[in-house]
């Protein structure tokens, strides 16, 4: 890699860990490729993304970006997977490092904050975004649901009536 693009590449990883929700460690040593592009396909698919770091540019970048953890997200072979939603990239690491014993989840790092690999497992069992705003529709909704019910009892209730009367 020529020094141009060394520059670059610290730049680019910069940028993701300035905007990122969430940024995920992870130790990828015996993955085959086929097994990394299902993991990458995964990822985009709930709009995260995977890429293969080299420790050196990836420090340099964690330093210039305010980043500060231990030196053991630095050793190995590391990839990172990241994502604008704190939850996404942790859940879809997470389940497929349940299937996949050469992926280890090492660190990382959400809405800024350091976390370890169990804090990385914890996240990935929280709800996303998406699920979220559909209790808090679910929630919002039943009330109106049950006033609408209510509502429409005492009418229910005089039509029962009036058929009793019909009915005689």
């Amino acid at each position: 890699m020529l020094r141009s693009q060394k520059k670059e590449f610290v730049e680019e990883l910069e940028d993701v860990y300035k905007t990122s929700g969430s940024v995920v460690f992870t130790h990828y040593h015996g993955l085959k490729v086929s097994q990394i592009t299902n993991l990458r396909r995964s990822l985009a698919a709930k709009g995260a993304n995977f890429i293969v770091v080299k420790n050196t540019l990836s420090k340099i970048a964690a330093r210039n970006s305010g980043i500060e953890g231990p030196d053991y997200m630095f050793v190995g072979p590391t990839a990172i997977a990241y994502s604008k939603d704190p939850i996404s990239a942790a859940k879809c690491v997470a389940e497929f490092a349940k299937t996949n014993n050469n992926l280890k989840v090492i660190c990382g790092f959400v809405e800024g904050n350091f976390v370890d690999a169990a804090g990385v497992d914890a996240v990935s069992k929280l709800p996303s975004i998406d699920e979220l705003r559909g209790k808090i529709v679910g929630l919002l909704q039943a009330p109106a649901t049950k006033v609408a019910c209510v509502l429409q009892a005492p009418a229910a209730g005089l039509a029962r009536l009036f058929g009793c009367y019909a009915a005689k």
